[in-house]
């Protein structure tokens, strides 16, 4: 586990959610060579790990206050942030805590510019609940083509992400946190002749979303100040096994998700 006091130190921050993401799909694509941006980062693969809810507000309350996927092969690992807490257990010194209810409001209190990007429903901003989760933020930004109905929401996602690094000054300290809504359903688009979702067009959204973020990536790596990427995904999403369709249920296929992590200054190497 990195040491998360050094990195907030030394590193900006992005964290994008893969959102409905499930781990065999990326792991499998990347096995495959199909996700080349992903293996490029992530050269030793995705972690396996189980996500604290099962739908995408839970799954986003649980991250924004320090409990990120659990690995599987170690559930008792200590994490990277953490609020302060009476009891807590799974942190050490090389945690970053925060006096604060959530993460994105420590590092606000600590001058950072915090930026999201949302995708699905719940980071729409035209509701009271699709506000919470943005509301966390400094600066909130959603609009209907980052959405789940639109084919190229990553392409504008990432876009839009990339002009705000570009108007950032090298001394400012940044959060950017994309929630990626493509793979969501429905993604039947991203697959030639599909008329339903299933889990090659699953697949075929992840290929997409790794063909769109080589750009920022490559914006991310070129910054003076090295950024720390957080990338993992929120919860899976079934198709019929065992007879269930969709996500907030407690199946394997929507637990298990991807985690990874990388500073750039490795890429740099």
């Amino acid at each position: 586990m990195p040491d998360m006091n050094h990195i907030l130190a030394t590193h900006d921050l992005f964290w994008m959610t893969l959102d409905t993401l499930r781990y065999d799909v990326a792991d499998r694509e990347m096995r495959a060579g199909r996700t080349p941006v992903f293996a490029r980062l992530f050269p030793e693969g995705w972690q396996k790990c189980h996500s604290p809810a099962s739908f995408t507000y839970a799954a986003h309350h649980a991250f924004f206050a320090g409990f990120l996927p659990t690995p599987v092969a170690n559930p008792r690992q200590n994490r990277l942030f953490a609020m302060a807490f009476p009891g807590a257990t799974t942190q050490d010194r090389h945690t970053a805590v925060f006096e604060a209810a959530d993460v994105v409001s420590g590092l606000r209190a600590a001058q950072w510019k915090t930026y999201c990007i949302g995708g699905v429903g719940f980071f729409n901003m035209q509701t009271p609940l699709g506000r919470v989760l943005p509301d966390l933020f400094e600066h909130a930004y959603w609009r209907p083509e980052f959405g789940v109905t639109e084919p190229e929401s990553p392409r504008f996602q990432f876009g839009k992400a990339a002009d705000l690094l570009e108007g950032l000054d090298v001394e400012q300290r940044f959060l950017m946190f994309i929630n990626v809504a493509a793979i969501h359903q429905p993604n039947r688009h991203y697959l030639a002749g599909a008329d339903r979702d299933t889990l090659d067009s699953h697949a075929a959204a992840l290929r997409y979303v790794d063909r769109c973020f080589e750009p920022l990536l490559d914006s991310l790596t070129r910054r003076e100040r090295p950024v720390f990427l957080l990338i993992c995904s929120d919860h899976g999403t079934a198709y019929g096994e065992d007879g269930y369709v969709g996500h907030r249920a407690a199946h394997e296929t929507i637990w298990t998700v991807p985690l990874a992590f990388r500073s750039t200054t490795e890429l740099r190497r």
